[in-house]
């Protein structure tokens, strides 16, 4: 399979998803604003996400894919069916613990995760009921989330790419028809959340059936494959759990701030979500499955080729998107939220979040594509103390900006946190010799740099004064957005081909 096209089918997907994902929060910001409820909703949606990128997105599938990876290439189909048989059914029962324990203490999660919201017993209470809705939700999105990884290692990328787009759809449909039957309304919110981990998982079942990989209930504590994966996952769970435990720190931090800052903070992070979802997430989830491949198949010099297309296509596409965000800030703010309760206020409040977050943006998108280049390799460990130097520094940021910078200085700390993390991870892969440049990084660098310059200069003449975004409808700011991203995303594509870079340089076959 090309990996560019599997890019931009995975790519064109996720922009689906967020394109519904942009629609669901412009509902919401619409029907209930920045405030007391949508505090509420963002910590207690937090925490059964927080657990599913430990569980599920992070430790399980970076221990799991490249373990499945090796059974495909080298033993056949019995054993690799009996591999995700007996990790499958670990899992769930591992899922099923943790669901029933993080309902029960659903009081004591709000009052670790948000202890600001004491002061506001209402707000609490709201908090403690939302959380028992949506907690269920990490034993679904786990076993979509373990689908999707034998779906991926099978090369079909576009099923679990699709797969967030019901989730979207499952908010939209609740927020709009739903709100009128619960008291608070905000309630809705947390069903949609359980009926979206059901879709989701319901999609990907037939996609399973088809390979003949639907996972069978059979505990075997002793499967050689299955150990090794639960091996994996001690130090890789650690490793998640340090960034999830720093994004959880800054929960903590803005629970203390102004009612509004954890609302403002996820609006911000959803708009960074764009271009990390399309690229870092995309080009991790092509990148592990053929890594693993490589790493299996004993061939260094491709194992390194292509990490070294990863890192070229994520400046190619990370570094402008970095650049466009922080200059369309208000306009993109306005476009999507400025509506019904979401207030001139909310929107700078965001932007100032949004800028914040968007110096880290090549950052966090490179993590995603250096990552896999030691989980593929079975190597959890030195991303692991890499996380632990970035928890600290991250800690440190946050404490010295939050002063001065408010709910911006964490988004500005995570960001800058990302930078550092990626910085060590490269350099791990050079000094232990995994990856090695190739030739031509000095021109290619020179030729980015000049068609970022143009786009940027273009963005700023198009994009206006910000007094021009708070008014008019929501047609007349669309249009006027959607011609200026077209404009700076042609002179920008432009300028490279000026400069001779072409798409067919960056063609890629997986490993098969």
């Amino acid at each position: 399979m090309n990996l560019l096209k599997a890019l931009v089918t995975i790519s064109g997907m996720t922009l689906l998803s967020r394109i519904l994902g942009f629609v669901r929060d412009t509902v919401i910001a619409r029907i209930f604003g920045a405030g007391i409820y949508t505090d509420a909703f963002f910590v207690a949606f937090k925490l059964p996400n927080l657990l599913r990128r430990l569980f599920a997105e992070g430790a399980f599938s970076q221990a799991f894919v490249p373990i499945l990876a090796e059974y495909k290439t080298r033993r056949g189909y019995d054993d690799t069916r009996n591999l995700i048989d007996h990790v499958a059914s670990l899992l769930l029962l591992a899922l099923v613990i943790v669901t029933l324990l993080g309902v029960l203490a659903a009081p004591v999660l709000v009052y670790v995760s948000a202890p600001g919201f004491l002061a506001a017993p209402h707000k609490f209470d709201v908090t403690v009921q939302l959380l028992r809705l949506t907690f269920p939700y990490i034993l679904l999105i786990s076993l979509v989330s373990l689908a999707g990884g034998i779906l991926n290692t099978y090369s079909k990328f576009n099923v679990p790419a699709f797969t967030p787009v019901l989730l979207n759809l499952s908010f939209i449909v609740c927020a709009l028809w739903l709100t009128p039957y619960f008291n608070p309304p905000v309630l809705a919110l947390g069903v949609a959340v359980m009926l979206g981990g059901v879709l989701q998982l319901a999609f990907q079942l037939p996609y399973l059936a088809k390979l003949g990989l639907v996972p069978r209930l059979r505990l075997n504590f002793r499967d050689e494959g299955a150990r090794r994966v639960l091996k994996l996952m001690g130090p890789a769970l650690f490793g998640v759990s340090i960034s999830q435990i720093s994004l959880l720190i800054n929960t903590i931090f803005a629970s203390f701030l102004v009612t509004g800052s954890v609302s403002w903070l996820y609006y911000a992070d959803r708009l960074m979500e764009f271009p990390t979802g399309m690229l870092g997430v995309a080009l991790g989830t092509i990148l592990l499955p053929s890594l693993a491949k490589h790493y299996a198949d004993d061939s260094p010099e491709r194992y390194s080729e292509l990490l070294d297309w990863g890192l070229r296509l994520t400046l190619l596409l990370a570094l402008p998107a970095a650049v466009a965000l922080a200059l369309l800030a208000v306009p993109l703010i306005a476009t999507l939220f400025l509506y019904g309760k979401f207030t001139v206020h909310d929107l700078l409040m965001t932007q100032q979040a949004l800028v914040a977050y968007s110096l880290g943006l090549l950052g966090l998108i490179m993590v995603k594509v250096l990552a896999p280049g030691f989980y593929a390799r079975q190597n959890i460990k030195t991303p692991v103390k890499i996380a632990l130097v970035t928890l600290l520094a991250t800690q440190l940021m946050n404490l010295a900006f939050i002063w001065q910078l408010r709910h911006a200085g964490l988004a500005l700390s995570i960001g800058l946190g990302a930078c550092l993390n990626a910085a060590l991870l490269l350099y791990q892969l050079r000094r232990q010799g995994i990856y090695r440049p190739q030739p031509g990084w000095g021109i290619f660098l020179f030729k980015l740099s000049v068609a970022v310059t143009v786009m940027a200069v273009v963005l700023w003449f198009a994009a206006d004064r910000q007094e021009t975004w708070l008014h008019g409808s929501i047609l007349a700011r669309a249009w006027h957005l959607g011609w200026v991203v077209v404009a700076g995303a042609g002179c920008y594509f432009a300028a490279l081909w000026l400069l001779g870079l072409r798409p067919r340089d960056y063609i890629k076959r997986a490993a098969e």
